[in-house]
């Protein structure tokens, strides 16, 4: 899981975690909201995703609440998110839940959708398979690496013993 490879979509700027997860992510059962992902600005993105793909963001990447749109994100097969920059409260979201995430000044420019990303989480880095090009964004702490890794936080405290199941 430390080294990832999917086929990338791209987002642009600002996608705020409304978009993401939209308020009727909420009023449904919790395995049927996966399917709103972005469902606001991209209809029926949800239905074309497959287990490994990659998101690779703008600037400012999950602005916003603290929605966990990260779990739905998971549930839909996403395997990392990489972005020009993200909001912060978002990365910790996707630490909690173990969905691999970084910031990469200038990786926005460096794919076209449908590209494929070859992603080293541990090591902060990215390639396109398609161009060769690759960029280092900003390591996350070793300690933060390890529970992204985990699963996130309820799966370590639970292998922990912290957790009963």
């Amino acid at each position: 899981m430390a080294h990832l490879t999917g086929r990338v979509w791209k987002f642009g700027d600002n996608i705020n975690t409304d978009l993401m997860m939209p308020n009727i992510a909420y009023e449904s059962p919790p395995s049927e909201q996966p399917k709103f992902v972005f469902s606001a600005n991209r209809p029926g993105w949800s239905s074309q995703v497959q287990k490994g793909d990659v998101i690779i963001g703008g600037s400012n990447f999950g602005t916003g609440s603290s929605r966990p749109a990260a779990k739905l994100m998971l549930g839909l097969g996403i395997s990392a998110i990489v972005a020009d920059s993200i909001n912060g409260l978002f990365l910790r979201n996707c630490v909690n839940f173990g969905l691999p995430a970084f910031s990469c000044p200038g990786v926005s420019a460096l794919f076209e959708e449908g590209d494929t990303a070859i992603i080293d989480y541990p090591g902060a880095s990215i390639r396109n398979k398609r161009s060769n090009d690759s960029l280092s964004g900003r390591k996350l702490p070793q300690s933060l690496i390890q529970l992204t890794l985990s699963g996130g936080v309820v799966p370590l405290l639970r292998r922990e013993g912290y957790l009963k199941e």
